[in-house]
């Protein structure tokens, strides 16, 4: 399996547990890694045979815009949806990072990453 790799997808979102996260939104960073077969595509030099990766952005920087959810678990479940949705992608992994996450000690990132597979 072949990957195609998306790394550091800034977004302002509202997603989080407490009401000034709610209210105030904060960064999400977005990692998405599409396994894909990119043989077809390389060997026509054709980019409708592979996954268009400059909509699969669009796409995840719209969910992280988009309606809030509690958890950035929900959030990287609604992204890996959405590149499974694409023709051509046969599994997903996905990492959500929440670097200023409401959490009372120093730290450098919290991030959530799922692996999901479909067709």
């Amino acid at each position: 399996m072949d990957r195609i790799t998306l790394s550091g997808l800034r977004a302002r979102g509202n997603h989080g547990v407490f009401d000034h996260e709610r209210e105030n939104g904060q960064t999400f960073v977005v990692d998405v890694a599409l396994g894909v077969d990119c043989g077809p595509a390389a060997a026509a030099d054709d980019l409708a045979l592979t996954v268009d990766y400059g909509r699969v952005s669009e796409q995840v920087v719209a969910l992280v815009e988009g309606p809030p959810v509690d958890l950035i678990e929900t959030l990287a479940q609604q992204i890996a949806d959405a590149c499974l949705e694409h023709e051509g992608v046969h599994e997903v992994e996905v990492t959500v990072h929440k670097p200023e996450a409401p959490i009372q000690v120093p730290f450098d990132d919290v991030a959530v990453t799922i692996s999901r597979s479909g067709r």
